[in-house]
């Protein structure tokens, strides 16, 4: 089957997931500088998610470039990734809510945790689909970046209870990780 509306689909849903967490988003009740003060972990929890949730769609958008179609598998796949995506918006208004205590960071690594295993999963199940010799096969490679990503977060998560702040710092490495281009898709699909 076509993959036109896997795409659309995934699209709409992370629309969605971000206008949750930017309507998390409260007006202060002041009119001064000191009333946005309270505001500031929320904004910080919100510009982190927002970044991942970016770098997710961008990420979705490259591998299925790669692909000629999809398959059940896939479509399931697809709704795992985006199950684990859709509790950002929960996990990222506790996180700033709570100023970033331990149990509540903690979390927050177990949604990325467990979505970018989804997304391990969803790369897996379209290569199987297209087979080990694949554009795709090729452009993903080791994929080296996606498994640093994994043991970074399952690190992070400990640590969140030790120091919450260092597995905040973690979240941040991994975004950084992904947001130097990978351009590995598009060069394989421009060979």
């Amino acid at each position: 089957m076509g993959k036109g509306r896997l795409e659309a689909f995934s699209d709409g849903v992370i629309a969605i997931i971000i206008t949750i967490m930017v309507l998390e988003l409260k007006v202060p009740h002041g009119s001064d500088i000191d009333s946005l003060r309270p505001l500031i972990p929320i904004f910080l929890s919100y510009v982190l998610s927002f970044v991942k949730v970016g770098i997710y769609w961008n990420n979705h958008h490259h591998l299925l470039q790669a692909v000629r179609q999809v398959n059940g598998s896939t479509l399931w796949a697809n709704l795992h990734l985006l199950f684990w995506l859709s509790l950002l918006p929960f996990a990222t208004a506790w996180m700033g809510e709570n100023q970033f205590t331990a149990l509540p960071v903690a979390l927050y690594g177990v949604v990325l945790l467990l979505a970018a295993i989804a997304y391990y999963i969803l790369t897996q199940t379209l290569i199987s689909h297209h087979g080990k010799d694949s554009k795709l096969a090729t452009a993903v490679g080791r994929d080296f970046k996606g498994k640093i990503s994994v043991l970074i977060y399952a690190v992070a998560i400990p640590l969140a209870f030790v120091k919450p702040w260092l597995g905040c710092a973690l979240y941040v490495l991994v975004a950084v990780i992904w947001l130097i281009p990978d351009r590995r898709i598009e060069k394989t699909l421009n060979s």
